[in-house]
């Protein structure tokens, strides 16, 4: 334990407090909250951050002074670090974004709808941190039954029938992949004795039941991630749910199951052991990405549109697997920066279809005549997050599929640069055709808001994923601390 791993329970004790608080003290004390106290976790973030770049390693925190496998710890690595950043600055521009819908005028009575909404939002972030943080197979299962359980609601808050189908779905899907998981842990248990994943990292062995152990935590993460083909529970629930909570589930819900994939996989298995499954990983990811296209192009309404887009860019994650176990020198980097710019990017356009169907009262895309004339902001904001998402210089999504195709021909893995450039022209398709539509003149006046603080959120997220593209390689210094 370094002198700056106290700031590790810090981060995950800030966001606990504050929703202790917030349930408590009733929807306009969450509101207050949710909006003050993301600034001090960027804050500690920026701290742990500063910290594992000053050290070169990862920093690690006993509880109460025990070490595994009698205790337990906490650990923060470089790609920890870079979604605790990312989550803080989500979470905190979504709370901005959200005050118009979910604020409490002075003299207004509170109601539960908002009260839950900023519980469940300070949720997502103390689930994230815990994810990020635990260091053992168990407490990441507590951790990702904590995002479930907060993901869920958010995702139904709206209360109609069919978006109570859909989060009963995404439950449903959930609760799958918590069983073949749960099932997994126990099986390692017996096998080894610990849940550690440090001590795991240096003992596992292959065999019969660890690969069966593996191979249902890996199923049951596929499910929570929405991996094709366990990706029918998204689109309906990430479409059905408010602007601001598709936002958070699309940007960070899905990525907590990547995550520890990334890290039982490729910090975890024996590389003799872990080839042939991570080229699997990698065909799902393919087939996530041609088929999340494909159909997004086919769609009607603009958040369901996206909520496909979000089924296609999860599948260029997995293509870091096996271009990292075969020794690609960008994959890493590209994997991590994927993850990062999508984030950000499609937390802009759900953001942004949000303030778009306010406006018009529907996200019909036929119907987008006059948008882009009379509310520009939001339909440049969702150009800009879509060229990072198409892989277009110089936004981060460009460095980031720049780097995994280096990686791919670098290994000799072609099939997998050929399904990132086919992935690139059909999210092209479709992002241009919501832009289309919305430059065409339409026959209804569309109204003409000011230029508001949800515009300039929106804007401000899209030009985050764009800008990631314009900094240096050795910028992402953070990233590599860690790495497998």
């Amino acid at each position: 334990m370094t002198d700056a791993a106290f700031l590790l329970p810090l981060s995950a004790m800030l966001p606990v407090v504050a929703m202790s608080i917030a349930f408590a003290g009733g929807a306009r004390v969450a509101e207050r909250l949710t909006l003050l106290t993301p600034p001090i976790g960027l804050v500690i973030a920026l701290m742990i951050s500063a910290a594992l770049l000053r050290g070169g390693e990862p920093l690690t925190y006993m509880l109460g002074g025990w070490t595994p496998p009698l205790g337990l710890a906490l650990r923060m690595d470089g790609l920890s670090a870079a979604l605790l950043l990312t989550t803080t600055v989500i979470i905190g521009a979504t709370a901005i974004f959200a005050r118009a819908e979910f604020g409490t005028a002075p003299g207004e009575a509170e109601t539960r709808r908002k009260l839950m909404f900023w519980c469940l939002l300070l949720s997502i972030w103390t689930a994230m941190a815990c994810v990020l943080l635990s260091n053992d197979l168990f407490n990441l299962f507590v951790g990702l039954e904590l995002l479930t359980f907060a993901a869920v609601p958010l995702a139904a808050l709206d209360g109609k029938a069919e978006t109570l189908s859909a989060a009963l779905r995404y439950l449903m899907f959930a609760l799958l992949g918590s069983v073949l998981y749960l099932l997994g842990v126990a099986l390692l248990y017996g096998s080894h004795g610990t849940l550690d994943i440090g001590l795991l990292s240096t003992g596992l062995q292959g065999g019969a039941p660890t690969l069966l152990a593996v191979a249902l935590i890996t199923v049951g993460l596929i499910a929570k991630s929405a991996l094709f083909p366990l990706h029918l529970w998204l689109p309906p629930a990430h479409a059905g749910a408010p602007a601001a909570a598709s936002a958070v589930l699309s940007a960070l819900v899905v990525k907590a199951s990547f995550y520890l994939l990334a890290r039982l996989w490729l910090q975890v298995m024996p590389p003799e052991s872990a080839w042939a499954a991570l080229q699997l990983l990698a065909g799902l990811g393919a087939g996530a990405i041609l088929l999340g296209s494909l159909v997004a192009l086919r769609q009607s309404r603009l958040k369901l549109l996206i909520a496909y887009s979000t089924i296609a860019q999860i599948g260029y994650l997995y293509f870091m697997f096996p271009l990292v176990l075969a020794g690609g020198s960008g994959a890493w980097l590209g994997g991590v920066l994927q993850a990062v710019s999508h984030a950000f990017a499609k937390a802009s356009m759900f953001l942004a279809a949000g303030v778009i169907s306010k406006a018009l009262g529907h996200d019909r895309i036929a119907d987008l005549g006059g948008v882009a004339r009379a509310m520009p902001v939001p339909v440049i904001a969702f150009g800009l997050a879509g060229l990072s998402l198409m892989g277009i210089p110089p936004s981060g999504g460009f460095t980031a599929k720049w780097l995994l195709l280096q990686s791919a021909l670098q290994t000799g893995q072609w099939w997998w640069a050929v399904v990132m450039l086919a992935g690139g022209l059909l999210t092209g398709g479709y992002v241009f055709r919501v832009l289309v539509a919305a430059m065409r003149s339409g026959a209804t006046p569309v109204p003409v808001p000011r230029l508001g603080v949800q515009e300039k959120v929106v804007l401000a997220l899209a030009l985050v994923s764009l800008g990631m593209g314009l900094l240096p390689l050795y910028s992402f210094g953070l990233v590599q601390v860690g790495q497998p």
